[in-house]
């Protein structure tokens, strides 16, 4: 269970951090975004068990190999949701940020990126259960995990049944962390 977690948790924390820097970047220099949304959309299209196994021979078995795939995986979904966040900002509001003197960086940080946050944060709760779920699979770059339990003897239910609801529940209770912490960043969209 705590080889999951660690797996999702690592995992998505990489490939925010990898997306969100793409997508500062693709924000400014919009020419980017049309590649950018390409290459991640064709690591997103790879089925995982092969990029697990194409993997295997450059990072060998292990944890390394199911967070470099599951990295791959998250970048487009989080990739996507920050450009849609910065582009739905409101004119409006940038124009009020451009009239009280904010530079770009200014704009950027202190009015698009915490009117983005909402649609930020759905697509982190969007990676988080995916991962999840694509971490059941991990195993086979042997790098444990639920997945091991679930296919070490699928005839034995009780395995598949106590690993399969440790994985769903460990989505739910993912999913409800993430929502928490957009309640508490984002104070101005709850509903008085």
């Amino acid at each position: 269970f705590w080889e999951h977690v660690y797996m999702t948790v690592v995992s998505v924390a990489i490939g925010f951090v990898i997306a969100f820097a793409l997508a500062l970047i693709a924000h400014r220099r919009r020419w980017l975004i049309p590649p950018i949304t390409q290459v991640t959309g064709i690591l997103y299209t790879l089925p995982s068990v092969a990029v697990f196994f194409l993997l295997l021979p450059i990072t060998g078995r292990g944890k390394t190999t199911a967070i470099i795939a599951l990295v791959a995986y998250s970048l487009l979904i989080l990739f996507r949701n920050v450009i849609a966040g910065l582009e739905n900002v409101p004119a409006d509001a940038r124009d009020a940020g451009r009239g009280m003197g904010l530079t770009q960086r200014q704009l950027t940080w202190r009015v698009e990126l915490p009117l983005a946050l909402p649609e930020i944060m759905a697509g982190l709760r969007i990676a988080v259960t995916t991962t999840v779920g694509l971490a059941a699979l991990a195993f086979l770059a042997g790098a444990g995990g639920l997945g091991e339990a679930i296919f070490a003897d699928v005839n034995f239910r009780s395995n598949v049944l106590v690993a399969g609801g440790l994985a769903v529940g460990l989505a739910i209770v993912l999913d409800l962390l993430v929502l928490g912490v957009q309640r508490l960043i984002t104070p101005w969209m709850r509903v008085t």
